[in-house]
């Protein structure tokens, strides 16, 4: 759906979606793996808050470029970003993959984070319960399921999703 951008930030979706030049790309969230990865991950970040002034904020709104807004799953910030909606780059993001994801929206996203200046980028796939990270050179599967952005770690086999 096409919409101003004046129109985009004054309302509220729910879920919130993004805004890529003019059109509003619904984001696909609401699962229960997607929903619990995400729990889970903010509350890892959390321990960090104290000791090195990490704050970990679910589905904030990010201007990557003027026309366009992205929404990640977990967003990672240095300090109180003191702006309703994140215009500088952040630490970590995180995108959680569902089953209608596809790579090149994925990878869309990941380059707009790169051109934002995003310092660690973070794919978790919690249905083949794999993680990768990217940077300018591509997405790369991360070593035994752990993500790192020094000085930070997260180690992914202990936050999987329980089977059904």
């Amino acid at each position: 759906m096409q919409v101003s951008l004046s129109e985009y930030l004054k309302t509220h979706y729910r879920p919130d979606c993004e805004y890529i030049d003019g059109h509003l790309v619904e984001r696909n969230v609401g699962m229960f793996d997607h929903s619990w990865i995400m729990g889970q991950a903010i509350f890892h970040f959390e321990q960090y808050r104290e000791s090195i002034g990490l704050l970990s904020l679910p589905s904030l709104r990010v201007q990557v470029k003027p026309t366009r807004f992205r929404v990640p799953d977990v967003t990672v910030v240095r300090g109180d970003p003191h702006e309703q909606i994140l215009r500088h780059s952040p630490f970590v993001l995180i995108e959680i993959l569902s089953p209608k994801d596809s790579m090149s929206s994925t990878q869309e996203k990941i380059d707009d984070y790169l051109a934002f200046g995003a310092e660690n980028i973070w794919i978790i796939d919690p249905s083949r319960r794999k993680a990768f990270w990217a940077d300018a050179s591509g997405i790369h599967p991360s070593p035994n399921g752990i993500l790192i952005a020094p000085p930070v770690q997260m180690d992914l086999s202990i936050m999987w999703p329980p089977k059904y």
